[in-house]
């Protein structure tokens, strides 16, 4: 068979490609413009969802939106205000513009189906984004540039899926207070059927928790403290308590929803998933880390650790260890847990290795501005509390009473304004173990006498809360197995209610 033969049979076997037009509904958008062209008050029933680029036609897109600035303007849109605004040697199908739009007023339905119309249109074109998003992600699959990696491919399609997820619904605006009032009943009734009467979810520390009413849902809440403190072992604990108390049920939509503590999530960004994991085993099952590592215990510990081992494997504590991360990437990260896995609170260790959007001219001060707008907002978007580590500056150490203030914030401007509460983990037994006298002196048995009050015990400050008094709260802490509970006695005072 000569070559030029199997060229041309190859050819004739490849089938002709099909071409498909983009989804759009002209008749539609023309119904629209015809509703509020005759009833301008038809605008009002759409304008708080769609846009002119959610048509189709581009003269339609146009028509909308002089359309949409004259109403707002105060003045009346028909087919003769119009038609100032619009270019007047434009052919539609043989018709003239100003025929065009006598047509669309002529022919318009009731202003009673141009909230349907309008979702009809603004539906088609969430489907043309979706169609985009696509194209994009094959197209730059096959030449993808060198300095763009699969893994920074897949965030970015993460991400625009995620806009345009949150673009696809008509909801928000105003709603009826009496709505608000059955949604705040309902959250009241659910703490008071709930162990302990808490709204949110409980740390397993009681004092904070009588405090604080529990974690709330879509709080931002920043733990600081200088180095040694345990602001990491304070936000392990409480991770470790929610995740250990998960209980679910299933929903009549058959997925399973949270009846008590919560699924959470840990971004890691200092210690290692390894070293997050010997901590908490190591609290778990009440032997020293430090012991754990060299493999220094005894065959009864190392049956407490296997036991306490096995109880953990079902525990729903997820772990991200990706170190240098950006605010988007954890963003990306946490909807995509929340969408596989579920989530009921996020964990970040710690705010100042978080990195912001990488624009060269911004400061670190506007980067961490980025960082804890872009958490508030996560809370809120998820639904869930944020627990935030942040590091206090140097200054504390300069003052003879080190205890903890907002103004030690690093960057406090913004850490401060976006938190919904401020907690500080504040331990004097480290600082007055550093102030031992000389052995033999009486200074020294007064030091011994302190160091005896003090062993053992932190301080959580609350420096702020948005919804309920500050205070310091009294804790255990025990510092070889980085363990922090509840104090035999209540021994803290509310001082004042937040702003």
């Amino acid at each position: 068979m000569a070559f030029g033969d199997n060229t041309a049979r190859a050819l004739t076997a490849v089938p002709e490609p099909v071409y498909r037009v983009a989804p759009h509904n002209i008749e539609a958008e023309q119904a629209l413009l015809g509703a509020v062209l005759v009833n301008n008050e038809a605008f009002y029933r759409v304008s708080d969802f769609l846009e002119p680029h959610h048509f189709h036609e581009p003269i339609h897109q146009r028509i909308f939106e002089i359309t949409a600035g004259l109403i707002r303007a105060g003045k009346v849109a028909t087919p003769v205000t119009l038609k100032t605004f619009l270019p007047t040697d434009v052919d539609l199908g043989g018709l003239t513009l100003s025929q065009y739009l006598a047509r669309l007023a002529a022919e318009a339905t009731s202003v009673i189906n141009a909230q349907d119309y309008g979702r009809t249109i603004y539906d088609l074109a969430i489907r043309r984004s979706l169609i985009h998003i696509g194209e994009d992600l094959v197209n730059i699959a096959y030449d993808a540039p060198v300095d763009m990696p699969p893994r920074q491919q897949i965030e970015e399609a993460e991400r625009q899926l995620y806009a345009v997820a949150e673009l696809g619904r008509y909801d928000g605006g105003f709603q009826r207070f009496a709505d608000a009032l059955y949604t705040a009943v309902d959250m009241a009734a659910n703490a008071f059927k709930r162990d302990g009467h808490l709204s949110g979810v409980a740390t397993g520390l009681d004092d904070l928790d009588k405090m604080m009413g529990g974690l709330q849902r879509s709080d931002l809440i920043i733990v600081a403290g200088r180095p040694g403190m345990g602001k990491t072992a304070l936000a392990t604990n409480i991770a470790f308590n929610i995740a250990k108390a998960w209980r679910g049920e299933e929903g009549p939509d058959g997925n399973l929803k949270t009846v008590d503590g919560g699924i959470v999530g840990f971004f890691s960004l200092e210690m290692s998933a390894e070293q997050l994991a010997t901590r908490i085993i190591a609290e778990q099952a009440d032997i020293a880390s430090y012991k754990i590592r060299r493999g220094d215990i005894t065959e009864a510990e190392f049956m407490r650790l296997s036991d306490a081992a096995r109880l953990m494997q079902s525990v729903p504590l997820y772990i991200d260890e990706t170190g240098g991360i950006t605010i988007s990437q954890l963003t990306a990260r946490a909807r995509r847990l929340q969408r596989q896995k579920g989530l009921d609170m996020l964990v970040i260790d710690y705010i100042q290795l978080l990195s912001g959007s990488g624009k060269k001219d911004a400061g670190r001060v506007q980067e961490v501005t980025e960082i804890t707008t872009g958490l508030k907002a996560l809370a809120k978007e998820l639904n869930v509390p944020i627990i935030a580590l942040s590091q206090l500056s140097r200054q504390v150490e300069s003052r003879d009473d080190k205890r903890p203030q907002l103004s030690d914030l690093r960057e406090s401007g913004s850490i401060e304004q976006d938190a919904d509460v401020v907690m500080f983990v504040f331990r004097e037994e480290y600082y007055h173990k550093n102030k031992q006298p000389r052995e033999g002196t009486e200074e020294h048995i007064k030091w011994m006498t302190e160091m005896d009050q003090l062993h053992g015990k932190a301080e959580v400050i609350i420096g702020k809360q948005r919804h309920g008094p500050t205070g310091t709260v009294q804790v255990q802490f025990e510092a070889e197995v980085t363990r922090f509970g509840n104090l035999a006695r209540e021994d803290y005072l509310p001082e004042r209610m937040g702003d």
